[in-house]
């Protein structure tokens, strides 16, 4: 691509680089230039304006963006997303229903390092994701590129983006109870959490927080996934719920996580139902750990104490308002 400023008689069929005034008309920036806007132009003056000329190997930056996004994304229906109409060098692809995001992220630094001009933007790895959210922008930066690098990037990219929708439809919530506590305090906050997921909170119990009971609730429950919000902190794997779930035949996989607000969650099963002790922020409608796990899990992702342990790096969210003790003292 050959790019600068000629004489308004070679601009004919060039790309326009910058928007400028013909009279009283704006001739926008990426158009191609006709006869009769370069009759305008030299009516109102101008004599030079800079653009854009494709050479023989080059690729218009629309073309680049559809084929780029079209490799990333061969088979938008099994892989829940959508992609936009090419327009000034950019296609946005966007989730058709709630997941999270399933990234190939070697593959995708590997497009980013093909040409600078060629450029993809993501949501993080495993990001939950709302039907219409974004995932993806791809934006071709320059007017055109080589086709050589466009086949190269497609080429390192192909199939490296897609959703993992929610599987899991239902779960039951189970809330312990102590002598002056809350109560069911935070289930309107776990219920909007699960109906961004598109999930049902299909029974709520209180129960005592005693490990005979709890256990009993836990084997009751209906829900695909089982949530334990208990009335008193956890703060070990022999405490009362992660000790309720052995007792009613589950494991637990995980407890304590590196992400703060959330490093009180625990994380097991129980004949094969994916069961999650919250911690007390989950009371909280605020970001905090527990979203982490609670997206993948019902996507039908498989969260191992190693994948918990992972998430320690970027766990230090934002401090939230109810926390007692801010971790920072303030003056």
């Amino acid at each position: 691509m050959k790019f600068g400023p000629v004489p308004l008689s070679q601009a004919e069929g060039a790309i326009l680089a910058h928007s400028v005034m013909a009279g009283g008309e704006r001739l926008r920036k990426g158009a191609r230039l006709t006869a009769a806007q370069v009759q305008a132009l030299h009516e109102a003056g101008i004599d030079r304006v800079v653009v854009a000329r494709l050479e023989g190997a080059d690729l218009h930056e629309d073309a680049a963006a559809a084929l780029l996004a079209e490799a990333l994304v061969p088979d938008p229906g099994p892989a829940h997303l959508s992609l936009s109409r090419a327009f000034t060098g950019r296609v946005n692809i966007t989730a058709t229903r709630p997941g999270v995001a399933e990234l190939d992220v070697a593959a995708l630094t590997a497009l980013n390092r093909v040409n600078p001009m060629m450029t993809l933007a993501t949501v993080p790895p495993w990001q939950q994701v709302a039907a219409g959210n974004m995932v993806a922008t791809v934006k071709v930066i320059s007017y055109a590129v080589p086709e050589s690098d466009l086949r190269r990037a497609c080429a390192v990219a192909r199939a490296a983006l897609r959703l993992r929708p929610v599987l899991l439809r239902s779960a039951s919530l189970i809330v312990t109870e102590i002598p002056g506590g809350v109560g069911d305090k935070g289930r309107q906050a776990i219920e909007g959490r699960l109906g961004a997921l598109g999930m049902a909170l299909t029974d709520c119990r209180l129960v005592p927080h005693r490990s005979a009971e709890l256990a009993e609730a836990i084997s009751a429950a209906s829900g695909d996934l089982v949530l334990i919000l208990t009335g008193s902190a956890t703060s070990d794997p022999e405490d009362v719920a992660p000790h309720a779930l052995r007792r009613a035949g589950g494991t637990v996989e995980r407890f304590g996580m590196p992400v703060d607000p959330g490093n009180l969650l625990f994380l097991g099963a129980l004949g094969g139902r994916p069961v999650i002790g919250l911690p007390g922020c989950a009371r909280s409608p605020a970001l905090n750990g527990a979203d982490w796990v609670l997206s993948r899990v019902a996507c039908g992702l498989a969260v191992s104490s190693g994948d918990i342990a992972a998430m320690g790096v970027g766990g230090l969210l934002k401090e939230i308002p109810t926390r007692p003790m801010p971790r920072e003292r303030r003056r």
